[in-house]
């Protein structure tokens, strides 16, 4: 019997145990959708608890016309509390365009997670007239590509420490084209909203237009 022999004595293969192999997540990059894009067809639930609205900061409750939401030009916004300042002055600027946008015969919509305390009080301290949609799965968002599970957004913006989507605004047609879209990559991107409002005009024009054709 050799040195070796003695020292490790023999084993069969078999016995060894195999390590724990682990599949690990890797990280995916946000698609945002842009304009000329088509997005998946998407509707929004049609119930109570899906949705919260605001009228001049006071909590209503009234009826969802969600097919004639749909019929018009839509602007669809994406908003969590968890940015802030910056979140804060999105929705003053949405809110501050909504009675223009209905005028130019188009729908605002803002997208986001939960229905809670923080979001009445924002409501309020700003005085919004805004319909909220409540998409707790993010399931608008990854349709629209600015949320993924394995894109957390604390790894590009300093001092947002959950996982949210991107602060975005797009306007989509009937036929589920993007005719406008604004995605925060920067936080120092400009909201462009006279574009914005004039694409929804086209928009509502061109609707109009087939309709008496």
């Amino acid at each position: 019997m050799s040195f070796l022999t003695a020292q490790y004595p023999g084993f069969e293969l078999i016995e060894a145990e195999t390590e724990l192999i682990l599949n690990v997540k890797g990280y995916r990059s946000l698609t945002p959708l842009q304009t000329g894009n088509s997005v998946p067809q998407f509707t929004f639930a049609n119930n109570f608890n899906s949705w919260q609205q605001f009228f001049n900061g006071a909590e209503t409750h009234n009826h969802i016309p969600i097919r004639q939401i749909l019929s018009k030009p839509l602007v669809i916004a994406f908003y969590a509390q968890q940015w802030g300042r910056a979140g804060t002055d999105f929705l003053k600027q949405l809110n501050a365009i909504n009675p223009e946008i209905r005028a130019n015969g188009g729908n605002l919509v803002v997208v986001t997670q939960v229905s809670n305390p923080e979001l009445q009080k924002a409501a309020w301290d700003n005085n919004l007239t805004i319909n909220f949609y409540i998409d707790a799965d993010h399931q608008l968002a990854k349709q629209f590509g600015i949320y993924h599970q394995n894109s957390p957004v604390w790894e590009r913006f300093s001092g947002i420490d959950a996982h949210v989507p991107l602060l975005a605004a797009f306007v989509t047609t009937p036929y589920h084209q993007i005719i406008f879209d604004h995605t925060n990559w920067d936080m120092d991107k400009p909201f462009l909203a006279d574009a914005l409002l004039d694409e929804v005009y086209q928009s509502s024009l061109s609707i109009n237009t087939r309709k008496s054709a």
